[in-house]
């Protein structure tokens, strides 16, 4: 039994994409801190998501979308990859807080850098993005943050 077992785990280990293809979950810690959901849509394109708790102004529910532009070709690294990235989505911001609402919905610009490990469905990211609320009032605010993901089939 246990060496059928182990025969499975090795199969599905070698059924498991690389970071540059599927989904990954994981997490960000930074502004904001919280789950980090990625899906690679082409070999350099990729969806971003985030459902994360703000810390700033007493906190604030946090979920943003991203499309992500990878540049493999600019860092060089003798093992993995570890592409640059830019891109461009929304945020939402929701504040419950009936005294003192400030639900904001702004325009975000990712960049960063992950580094993705040779022979492990695993990468790590640094992130930077401004953002541009435009609601209720016109602010500019960054995100950022450092995170990890796993990666599935």
């Amino acid at each position: 039994m246990k060496k059928i077992f182990l025969a499975v785990m090795v199969l599905l280990t070698f059924e498991i994409y690389s970071q540059d293809k599927g989904f990954g979950m994981g997490i960000i810690i930074g502004e904001p801190t919280g789950l980090s959901l990625k899906g690679w849509i082409s070999p350099t394109s990729a969806v971003d998501a985030g459902l994360a708790w703000s810390f700033v102004n007493e906190g604030s529910l946090h979920v943003h979308v991203d499309y992500l532009y990878h540049m493999f070709n600019v860092i060089d690294v003798s093992s993995g990859k570890m592409p640059l990235y830019v891109g461009v989505g929304g945020r939402i911001k929701i504040k419950d807080n009936k005294h003192n609402p400030d639900n904001r919905v702004g325009i975000r610009v990712p960049f960063g850098f992950a580094y993705m490990f040779s022979g492990a469905p695993v990468d790590i990211f640094l992130e930077i993005a401004p953002v541009l609320d435009l609601t209720p009032k016109t602010d500019v605010n960054v995100n950022g943050g450092v995170g990890f993901r796993y990666f599935f089939k």
